[in-house]
This record gives structure tokens, C-alpha cells and sequence, in this order.
């Protein structure tokens, strides 16, 4: 019994020796030859300095961005003061009690200064008012609110510009609100015309 337990641990072991031996099972680095195992290294290296990279490129992207465009969110915050200065030159001048009033003139004057003075200091910080009177509509620096019939000018030219927009650098800070010109609808204006030879007609008539 014991020789037969020995012989079966003996085969046991042998056994064991050739499953570790066995190159099936065995780690495929084992299996390279060692400039195989030093290509290996060798891309795994140019790829993680590959990835080394792109994160640096991204961090100096994101640095500059901030360096750049840190004012952003305050400088569009700061273009509801300029509309608001002109709102209140706007309610003053159509106010009736003060029009051609010296205080009216005076006060106008004062909010003309601030306004300007606002703008230049946007300026100095690359914040650029967006042209738009008689320029073609440019969906990406200009919102159209409405149209006006205009034969004297190409479809789709600024007619109106109802509020200014800005770029910061080569950034939409906002867009321009503007009216655009199309081409007068002839069978409205037959309309018109037929209205009004009417309405001269039964004047004609009155008298």
C-alpha cells in the first residue's frame, strides 16, 4: 500500500512538473525573445509619454483659456449696464415733461459719457462691438428679430440694429439683435394701392 501511495505522489509530482513546463500555460512574456520584451517596453514607453503629452497640451489649452476668457461671465454681466444706460436715455427723451429741457439735455450728455467710457474700457480688454448696419446677416454674430420690406437694399442686409452684440477676442459674447431688409411683396402693395385709390375715391366723393 505505502509503494503505491509513493508511486501515485511520485506520478502526482511528474505530473505537476510538466503542466509547469508546459508552454501553453506559460505568460506570453515568458514565450518573447528579449528584443521582442524590449520592443514591448518600448511602445508601452512611446505610448504613456504619448498620453504625458496630450494631458500637458490640454492643461496649457485650459490655462491660456482661462488666462484669456477669465472675464467672460463678468463682461457679458457688464453689457446689461450699457443697455440699461440706454434704456434711460431712451425713457428720458420720450419723457414729455422734460423734452427740450436743459436738465434733460445735461443728463443726456452725462449718460453719453458713461456709456462711452464703459466701452473703452471694454476695449482695452479685446471686447469688440460687432458690426452689423448695411453687413449681410451672419448667423453666428447675428440674431434676425425681424423683417422690413426694403427694395433699396440686397435681401437680407441690416436695416435695424435693435441691440448691439460683442465678440471678447474671437469669442461670441453675444449676438446682434437686428431688423433685415427682404424684397416688397408685390401683390401687398397692389393692396395698398388699391386702398388707398379707394379711400381717395370716396374722399372724391364726400366733396
Amino acid at each position: 500500500m505505502e509503494k503505491e501511495e509513493n508511486q501515485n505522489s511520485h506520478s502526482d509530482s511528474k505530473e505537476e512538473i510538466k503542466e509547469n513546463k508546459d508552454p501553453k500555460k506559460t505568460s506570453k512574456n515568458k514565450d518573447l525573445k528579449p528584443e521582442d520584451k524590449i520592443k514591448e517596453l518600448e511602445d508601452k514607453l512611446a505610448r504613456a509619454y504619448a498620453e504625458i503629452e496630450n494631458q500637458r497640451r490640454r492643461f496649457e489649452k485650459e490655462k491660456d483659456d482661462a488666462f484669456d476668457y477669465g472675464g467672460f461671465s463678468l463682461a457679458r454681466e457688464t453689457l446689461n449696464l450699457i443697455d440699461n444706460l440706454e434704456r434711460s436715455k431712451l425713457a428720458l427723451e420720450s419723457d414729455e415733461n422734460l423734452k427740450n429741457s436743459e436738465a434733460l439735455k445735461k443728463t443726456v450728455n452725462h449718460l453719453n459719457v458713461i456709456q462711452k467710457d464703459m466701452i473703452s474700457i471694454l476695449k482695452k480688454n479685446n471686447i469688440e462691438e460687432i458690426k452689423s448696419i448695411d453687413q449681410k446677416l451672419d448667423p453666428n454674430l447675428h440674431q434676425a428679430m425681424m423683417e422690413v420690406e426694403d427694395d433699396n437694399k440686397e435681401p437680407g442686409t441690416i436695416v435695424q440694429e435693435i441691440q448691439k452684440g460683442f465678440m471678447m477676442k474671437d469669442r461670441l459674447l453675444r449676438p446682434s439683435l437686428v431688423a433685415v431688409s427682404k424684397k416688397i411683396n408685390k401683390k401687398d402693395e397692389n393692396l395698398k394701392q388699391d386702398q388707398k385709390s379707394e379711400e381717395n375715391q370716396s374722399k372724391s366723393n364726400e366733396n
